[in-house]
């Protein structure tokens, strides 16, 4: 459920007009429902109601820090990637004892950013990134918490670049070989062993692979008990999909109904890192049609729409083939055509839509990229030396700039013309 709606025939983001924003901030933009994000942030958390656990945002998802801010105030933490994700995060106010740091690459400077902050734990994924951590939690003269990120090989049935579980894939540990790291762990004098981890994927729409993931999981938790290794924190990660086109993901609660059940008897405290399933519903891209026109001379008739949001701004079409509703702001009853709906960007990968029927699209109209709140912003860039969009906040009746749009002097920022000859 999400608060983008028609009122007399014009598109709101709850009781604010979209054309008003765009009017005042021009296009494109990004537009976040604060009351969505609450909503969904809530009907994930309330799942595991009386269950000792912690939701952590997942920031890589979408990263503006008064969004973050909102789930810090909702009592969530955050998941995060990168040493930039922990200076957000920490600047959103999020407590740092509630931040996880996953990742595979983590430097020795991100080790020693997220000790200094006091993080709750490092979910560690290879041999010798514990190795790295060890030294530079010695060279602090403190004590890394940690978990290891299980690889339990679990088909997440979904698109092949946001699957994470498999053994061919580059995350974690497998679990054959885990044990043997946690036991080299225990041994370690700046290591301190409190979790086990596990993530399986991106939007999933099926509940099976997760407990299969949380079986595998729960042996290999049995076969650390036998060498009286415990932990004290399960990350069973994140995942859960959301409606893009057709999908029939699962409820929250529904997932959290399978979690809580498999848990039965355990006792330690969870750890969620929802991403999607919080805010990709919540925010879209606003976009002005530019032109439209009409290519001849192939087996049929080619209808393009150019509007000004390109792959850069939105890059999911491109990147995985992902499907994005595509709605006028001014609702429409004129006859649909198949059209494709492209950006100005100089790749004919730059595309929103294929094949799309659509009603009649004129220069000038403003479109609605619906779904765009996760992986939208966090994943643009720069081609084309194309400024990035701004975001927008809105609550109830007002809207508020939370990320203004950057200016052409923005792109050349630690750029230099040359000296040498």
């Amino acid at each position: 459920m999400h608060h983008f709606t028609y009122k007399n025939k014009m598109l709101y983001c709850e009781n604010v007009p979209v054309q008003d924003v765009a009017d005042q901030v021009g296009t494109p933009f990004y537009l976040y429902s604060t009351a969505t994000l609450k909503r969904h942030f809530q009907a994930f958390e309330t799942g595991f109601d009386g269950m000792d656990h912690l939701t952590c945002f997942a920031v890589k998802a979408c990263s503006n820090i008064a969004i973050l801010n909102i789930f810090g105030q909702m009592g969530g933490g955050a998941d995060i990637v990168s040493g930039g994700e922990l200076f957000r995060a920490m600047k959103a106010g999020i407590d740092p004892r509630k931040i996880i740091y996953s990742g595979v690459g983590k430097t020795r400077a991100e080790m020693r950013e997220a000790l200094y902050a006091g993080i709750l734990m490092f979910n560690v994924e290879s041999p010798q990134e514990l190795d790295r951590l060890q030294e530079v939690a010695a060279e602090l003269g403190t004590r890394a918490q940690v978990a290891f990120r299980i690889n339990p090989d679990v088909d997440p049935k979904t698109h092949a670049y946001i699957s994470t579980g498999l053994a061919e894939n580059k995350f974690g540990v497998p679990v054959d070989e885990a044990l043997q790291e946690y036991l080299r762990a225990r041994d370690m004098e700046n290591i301190e062993i409190v979790g086990v981890s596990c993530h399986i994927g991106s939007q999933l729409t099926q509940i099976a692979p997760f407990v299969e993931a949380l079986r595998k999981v729960k042996g290999f938790i049995a076969n650390l008990e036998q060498e009286g290794i415990g932990v004290k924190y399960l990350d069973l990660g994140g995942g859960v999909g959301i409606i893009y086109n057709d999908e029939e993901p699962p409820h929250p609660h529904d997932y959290a109904a399978a979690i809580r059940d498999e848990l039965t008897g355990m006792e330690c405290t969870l750890i969620l890192e929802p991403g999607r399933v919080i805010t990709g519903n919540a925010g879209i891209l606003v976009t002005e049609v530019q032109y439209t026109k009409v290519n001849t001379g192939g087996e049929k008739d080619k209808r393009f729409v150019i509007i000004d949001a390109a792959m850069n701004d939105l890059t999911r079409p491109s990147l995985y083939g992902a499907y994005h509703e595509i709605i006028p702001v001014r609702e429409s009853d004129e006859t649909r055509h198949q059209v494709d709906i492209v950006g100005p960007i100089c790749e004919t990968g730059d595309f929103m839509a294929r094949d799309r029927m659509m009603p009649e699209t004129r220069q000038g109209d403003l479109l609605a990229i619906m779904s765009s709140g996760a992986y939208g912003f966090s994943m643009s860039s720069n081609y084309n030396s194309r400024p990035r969009a701004a975001e927008v906040l809105v609550s109830d009746e007002c809207f508020q700039i939370i990320r203004y749009r950057e200016e052409y002097e923005t792109l050349l920022h630690g750029e230099l013309l040359s000296v040498l000859d």
